[in-house]
């Protein structure tokens, strides 16, 4: 059995966005790098949220990149 089958590969040319589970153990202990408080998974958007920095940082291949240059200023 193929252990790749739930990446959303379907033989289209067409790219599609691979979304990955972030484990949860893995959640409950990242912080914000900037403020050190607590981060909100957007599976949507695949992203850590920082309420308190006003930050998004992006989630690729299922790693969290948590640095600040590489983070989503948050809209009002």
């Amino acid at each position: 059995m193929n252990e790749d089958a739930d990446t959303g590969a379907t033989g289209s040319s067409e790219p599609q966005k691979q979304e990955r589970r972030v484990d949860p153990k893995l959640l409950e202990i990242l912080v914000c790098p900037v403020t050190r408080t607590s981060l909100e998974y957007d599976r949507e958007r695949q992203e850590l949220v920082s309420r308190a920095a006003r930050l998004a940082f992006p989630i690729r291949e299922g790693i969290p990149i948590l640095l600040e240059e590489e983070a989503r200023p948050l809209k009002d």
